[in-house]
């Protein structure tokens, strides 16, 4: 046979390794975010809610108040508004962190198979490919963010700002340019990249330490302890950045798409702890934890599964 037919009768994860890792952490990444998104909306109203920047303060709620208030004031299925553009954003962001981490990790940093790797080489492959899939997937970002906070506008009389996903592409496109689709990037590429620093870099850690240093093996069990720990981590490390990013994301913009009520990152950082204190930055902390520890939970598990079903080596 030739090399050409025998590369034909390899399987797909064999003939083209990468694209079949991309596509597979994507469809993981799409059921995790379809499970857990109103914790993500919850999350949204929470980091929104009291910006001093904005205007009048309103009553607080907490989290369950929070969900509670949505489902009863705007309907249940609104618990999952915005979820279109979010499995978008997740098809791209998680297929591209983690195909660059994983080529960063066997090609570039040099892990060999069976010994252990030093966590700084696992910190510089997570913060890498976080920020890297985050900038590539930034504008669905912008457009989840944006149309999550479609249903409090119009309990305030606003008008929608949006009839769909693909409306709110273009809307954004033709008001700010194609830099109106990357507003907030910069604070949503630091976001991603310490959270890749908790979630990429601690269940690849905590995996192999298991893995290696007790009797655990490749199974369901490390991926679930290892994701656990990567959830609390990749929470308490990106909060606060989330906090700015959704901030910058939501503000109103003029012609020429720029913010209104932040000037950059660090301007929403300054007014955010000046007019609200310093643990403003963690408001949403909770229902961001709890979207996360879930959210890894699904991911990892369907993720390391759906590989061994296809024939790819465990991650």
């Amino acid at each position: 046979m030739s090399p050409a037919g025998e590369e034909r009768s390899l399987p797909l994860p064999e003939r083209w390794p990468r694209a079949s890792k991309f596509a597979l952490s994507a469809c993981a990444a799409a059921v995790a975010e379809l499970v857990t998104f109103p914790l993500d909306l919850t999350k949204t109203r929470l980091q929104i809610q009291g910006e001093a920047a904005a205007g009048p303060a309103v009553p607080y709620r907490g989290m369950l108040r929070t969900a509670a208030g949505i489902a009863q004031e705007e309907g249940v299925w609104k618990l999952w508004q915005g979820a279109t553009p979010a499995v978008y954003r997740h098809i791209v962001y998680t297929g591209v962190r983690m195909v660059t981490y994983e080529h960063l990790r066997d090609s570039v940093l040099g892990r060999a198979e069976g010994e252990s790797f030093p966590l700084w080489k696992a910190v510089v492959g997570g913060v890498s490919a976080g920020a890297i899939g985050q900038f590539f997937a930034s504008p669905t970002d912008l457009v989840k963010v944006q149309m999550q906070m479609e249903g409090k506008r119009k309990l305030e009389g606003k008008p929608l700002r949006f009839r769909g996903v693909h409306h709110a592409f273009l809307k954004i496109l033709s008001e700010g340019g194609v830099r109106g689709l990357w507003a907030g990037w910069v604070p949503n590429v630091q976001r991603a990249a310490l959270v890749n620093m908790g979630d990429l870099t601690t269940y690849d850690t905590v995996k192999q330490f298991l893995l290696l240093n007790t009797t655990f093996v490749d199974n369901s069990v490390t991926h679930s302890v290892s994701s656990v720990c990567s959830g609390l981590v990749a929470a308490v490390l990106g909060t606060p950045a989330d906090v700015v990013k959704t901030r910058i994301m939501n503000q109103p913009r003029d012609k020429q798409g720029r913010g209104l009520l932040y000037k950059s990152s660090m301007d929403c950082l300054i007014q955010t702890v000046q007019g609200e204190g310093f643990m403003s930055l963690y408001k949403g902390f909770i229902p961001t934890w709890m979207r996360m520890a879930p959210w890894s939970l699904v991911f990892w598990l369907t993720y390391e599964q759906i590989r061994r079903l296809c024939g790819v080596t465990s991650f």
